[in-house]
């Protein structure tokens, strides 16, 4: 009896460990964060600046004209097998512009002074936002799990351009927005129960595109728009940490 009660107690700490090992995974009223890195659609309008003539094509919303993205994405498990989530990412940037310099002449020889054109000021703003639900499932493999969701975002771009010379007319203003639907579907592994990869795809989405210019002050607008059907989209890996 004394050597089947010591190799009782020799197990508990393997059955411990087992216990806490099957465990590794989203529970109910877990939090996610995760960083993602995505390849897909970047929604920027251009601005036009001064022209003769203007034309205008909606935003390319085509495999061939995707970019790397960079993101943030949070989730909530609202129930044991479903998560909902919140994501997206932001991109400011500005081209401070300089005013130009006359030169010497139209003819330029041995000691004249070349023209300095103007050159333009620019601000570039990006964003974009989605949220979603996905269903979990557990698989033999110890903290792997797929997972099957529904996706809904919004993308916006803007460029404003601005010239001082005595041409000017005021800010061009370029403006493009994207709005996206798609089913998802992925994959995450759960390293500790603390930390997880993952990767997705979306194997159906659609997304509707309008891009808009304003020329210049007292002209009018120019618009055109996309529509887009893609199959197996947005190709998308993450690290990320639940508590």
């Amino acid at each position: 009896m004394k050597i089947k009660k010591l190799l009782i107690l020799a197990a508990l700490p393997m059955i411990g460990l087992a216990a806490n090992a099957q465990e590794k995974g989203p529970q109910k009223n877990d939090f996610t964060v995760a960083a993602t890195l995505s390849y897909n659609n970047s929604v920027m309008g251009e601005a036009a600046g001064r022209s003769s003539s203007y034309k205008l094509e909606a935003a390319s919303t085509n495999w061939n004209d995707k970019n790397l993205s960079v993101g943030i994405e949070g989730g909530w498990f609202f129930l044991d097998e479903w998560k909902l989530v919140l994501g997206g990412g932001m991109n400011i940037s500005k081209r401070p512009g300089c005013v130009g310099l006359p030169g010497s002449g139209y003819e330029y020889g041995y000691g004249d002074v070349p023209e300095y054109q103007a050159v333009d000021d620019e601000t570039f703003v990006q964003f974009n936002v989605y949220t979603g639900v996905d269903r979990y499932f557990k698989t033999k493999v110890d903290g792997l799990y797929l997972y099957a969701g529904a996706r809904i975002g919004y993308a916006y771009g803007r460029n404003s351009s601005y010239t001082d010379d005595e041409y000017s007319m005021g800010k061009s203003i370029g403006e493009a927005y994207n709005i996206r639907g798609a089913l998802t579907g992925g994959v995450e592994y759960y390293i500790t129960d603390g930390l997880f990869v993952g990767a997705q795809v979306d194997p159906f989405a659609y997304t509707y595109n309008s891009t808009l210019i304003k020329p210049q002050a007292g002209l009018s607008n120019l618009q055109a728009k996309n529509h887009n059907f893609g199959i197996l989209a947005a190709p998308t890996i993450k690290i990320g940490f639940k508590f």
